[in-house]
């Protein structure tokens, strides 16, 4: 297998690497994104939630309704907390999974000017090649020429 062949391969292999590492960016951010969202729609909740009972609590309230309340606000603020941690959580797996990204784009781009530059040195190496060979053949024409020139020249002295 040539070096080419090789490096083909490996643009093939680093470029699916970087394909998998897009795919996987792109779930990380959705799910920080998605962890977020829901983290504010528990705070909108129960900023809702507040504001209904305060209405209640305003008229009358029972001590068993108050507790029931402040037990139920205590429950949504503990998983606001767990949510918001959870959205923080998304969000470094998401500058992890972007990080990766940025490094697998790199390898790609790093093995297609390795690719490039292999290709123009073969490209100069036969230039060169193909020189040498059009001088080697414009010598010998000349060693030719010269030669039949001195032939004639024997020739041509050999007569008179």
């Amino acid at each position: 297998m040539s070096s080419s062949q090789m490096l083909v391969m490996l643009l093939e292999r680093e470029e699916a690497a970087r394909d998998a590492a897009r795919v996987e960016a792109d779930a990380a951010h959705r799910g920080a994104a998605d962890a977020s969202k829901q983290a504010g729609d528990l705070v909108s909740y129960r900023a809702e939630y507040m504001q209904r009972w305060a209405e209640r609590f305003a008229s009358s309230s029972a001590i068993e309704i108050l507790r029931c309340y402040r037990s139920f606000v205590d429950r949504i603020d503990q998983a606001i907390s767990q949510q918001q941690q959870a959205a923080v959580r998304a969000q470094a797996a998401s500058d992890a999974a972007r990080h990766k990204l940025l490094m697998q784009q790199r390898q790609v781009a790093s093995v297609q000017r390795l690719i490039e530059r292999r290709l123009a040195g073969e490209r100069d190496i036969a230039h060169r090649r193909e020189q040498k060979q059009i001088d080697e053949a414009a010598q010998r024409a000349l060693q030719r020429r010269d030669r039949t020139r001195t032939s004639d020249s024997r020739f041509s002295t050999a007569l008179f």
